[in-house]
């Protein structure tokens, strides 16, 4: 197991075991994390599972590939640290990953 840390909009801090092979939203949603929508189930076709990385770790996540790039366009306020959490598999690598969770999703 793998502990990601969300920052909930209103600042909650929740600390998750996650287990490793499924992807961050995947983890946000069996823990029932505030504002991770995932309306497209995890396909990257919407923006509703937008999440912002600590910048610690930004440069520590293989980098999002084109398809990840243009659905995230559609995210409000994302921006260098922005990341649609389907598309981030956990791994102990990931170990203390910590997001912070939008006001709104798309």
């Amino acid at each position: 197991m793998t502990r990601i840390v969300f920052i909930e909009a209103d600042g909650t801090r929740r600390e998750v075991e996650a287990l490793d092979g499924l992807s961050v939203m995947e983890v946000a949603l069996m823990h029932g994390i505030r504002g991770i929508v995932a309306t497209c189930g995890g396909s990257c076709s919407c923006s509703t599972c937008h999440a912002h990385v600590d910048p610690a770790w930004v440069d520590r996540l293989d980098p999002p590939d084109d398809m990840e790039l243009d659905t995230m366009e559609a995210a409000p306020g994302h921006d260098d640290t922005s990341r649609l959490t389907c598309q981030i598999k956990v791994t102990p690598a990931l170990a203390g990953l910590t997001l912070r969770v939008p006001p709104t999703q798309a």
